[in-house]
C-alpha cells in the first residue's frame, strides 16, 4: 500500500555551496514562474490515483518560499488521513510569525528547519543566508505559532570546525529541545561550489579521525539528553521519529512529484525530468514527467531491504537464507553487525563504518 507522497519545490533564495540537490535561486525565476510551477505540480498529482496519504513531505529547495495559499492549494489536491504527518522544510529568513501561523492553520503539523549551524562564521562558509540569531528566532516563532513537532537540520565536519564549536551547537540544541534532529557530516559532492574550492585548495576537508570523534560526541551527547538514535543521522524524542523518511528506510513505496523528484510506485523506481521545459512538456500532454524508470527486481528488493533496513538502528533486519546470508554472517564475525534473536543490527563499530558495510553487502 502506498500512503506517502514527496513534493519537490526547487526554488531557493540562494544556492548553497555544498548543495547538490536539484534547486535554483529565486533570482533566476519570477513569481509568475513559481505560480506556473505549482499549477503543473498539481496537474502531475492528478496523473496518479487518488491515494489516501499518511505522510506528506514538502522538500527542496526551499518549500517555505511558496506562499501559504500555494501550499494550501497543493494540499487541497490530496486525500489525507486524519492524524497524518505533514512536513514542510523551512529555511530561516524565509518565514515570519504571520507565515508560520498561516502554515499551521492550513494543516502543516511538522517543520524541518534547515539551520545547519549556530555559528555565524560557519554559516557564511556554508553560504547560508541566515544568522545564528535568526535561526533561533525562527525556531522560537514556530513554537509560538503552535508547532509541537519540530525537526532541525545540522551539519558537522565543516571546514576548520573544532570540537568546541560542535559542542556549542549541541548546547543550543539542548536549550531549544526540538522533537527531532537530523545531523549530517559534510559531504563533498561533485559539481558543487565546495568541490571547486576543494580542488583549488581554498577549502580543506576535516581529518577523518576528527570527524569520527565528532560523530561519537554527537551520539553520546544527544543520548544523554534524552534523544533516541533511531537512524544513522537522525535522533528523536520518543514517539517523534520521522514517519515519512522511515518509510524510505523500510523500503515502502511512495509517490514523488515535482521537478527531478524520485518515487517508488507499483514496483517501479523512477525519477522525474530535471529540466523545467521537459517537465512542463510532459505534463502538458497529460503524461507523467518521467525521465528514468527501473523495475525493482527481487535481487534489488532484497538488497534495498538490507541496506536501508540496517540504517534503522533499533529495528534492524531479518536475514533469510539467501545469497546475502553469508555476507551478513561474515559482517557479524568482523564485528560490524550483531545478531539479536534473529534480528541483525549495526554494532558501534559498524555504525562508524556503515558505508563500508553497505558496499560489502552489495558486492
Amino acid at each position: 500500500m502506498c500512503d506517502a507522497i514527496y513534493i519537490h519545490i526547487p526554488f531557493c533564495v540562494k544556492k548553497c555551496g555544498y548543495c547538490d540537490f536539484l534547486s535554483f535561486s529565486c533570482e533566476e525565476k519570477s513569481k509568475t514562474d513559481r505560480i506556473e510551477y505549482v499549477e503543473k505540480l498539481i496537474e502531475e498529482i492528478r496523473l496518479y490515483p487518488k491515494l489516501k496519504y499518511d505522510t506528506v513531505y514538502f522538500g527542496g529547495g526551499t518549500p517555505s518560499l511558496l506562499e501559504v495559499e500555494e501550499i494550501e492549494k497543493i494540499l487541497e489536491e490530496l486525500a489525507i488521513n486524519e492524524g497524518a504527518e505533514i512536513t514542510l522544510e523551512v529555511n530561516p529568513q524565509t518565514v515570519d510569525m504571520q507565515k508560520l501561523e498561516g502554515l499551521k492553520k492550513i494543516g502543516i503539523n511538522r517543520l524541518s528547519i534547515g539551520i545547519q549551524s549556530f555559528n555565524d562564521e560557519k554559516l557564511k562558509v556554508l553560504g547560508r543566508i541566515h544568522s545564528k540569531e535568526i535561526a533561533i528566532k525562527t525556531y522560537n516563532d514556530a513554537r509560538k505559532a503552535g508547532f509541537e513537532n519540530i525537526s532541525i537540520d545540522l551539519i558537522f565536519a565543516t571546514p576548520d570546525q573544532t570540537i568546541e564549536e560542535l559542542e556549542e551547537d549541541l548546547d543550543i540544541v539542548e536549550r531549544l529541545s526540538p522533537e527531532h534532529i537530523s545531523i549530517y557530516s559534510l559531504i563533498w559532492e561533485e559539481g558543487t561550489k565546495f568541490m571547486d574550492l576543494l580542488d583549488s585548495g581554498k577549502l580543506n576537508p576535516l581529518d577523518n579521525a576528527l570527524e569520527a570523534k565528532m560523530y561519537e560526541l554527537i551520539i553520546d551527547r544527544l543520548k544523554k539528553i534524552g534523544y533516541l538514535h533511531y537512524e544513522i543521522s537522525n535522533f528523536a524524542k520518543k514517539g517523534y521519529e520521522g514517519r515519512h523518511n522511515s518509510k524510505y528506510w523500510k523500503n515502502i513505496e511512495y509517490i514523488g512529484v515535482g521537478l527531478g523528484a524520485s518515487g517508488y510506485y507499483e514496483g517501479i523506481r523512477y525519477k522525474n525530468q530535471v529540466e523545467l521545459s521537459d517537465y512542463y512538456k510532459k505534463i502538458d500532454t497529460a503524461e507523467k514527467p518521467l525521465m528514468e524508470e527501473e523495475e525493482v527486481s527481487d535481487k534489488d528488493r532484497i538488497e534495498n531491504y538490507y541496506i536501508l533496513g540496517l540504517r534503522l538502528l533499533n529495528e534492524g533486519i531479518e536475514a533469510e537464507n539467501n545469497l546475502y546470508f553469508e555476507k551478513i554472517k561474515e559482517l557479524c564475525r568482523k564485528g560490524y553487525l550483531k545478531n539479536e534473536e534473529g534480528i541483525y543490527k549495526l554494532t558501534s563499530k559498524g555504525l562508524m563504518f556503515a558505508n563500508d558495510v553497505f558496499v560489502e553487502i552489495m558486492e
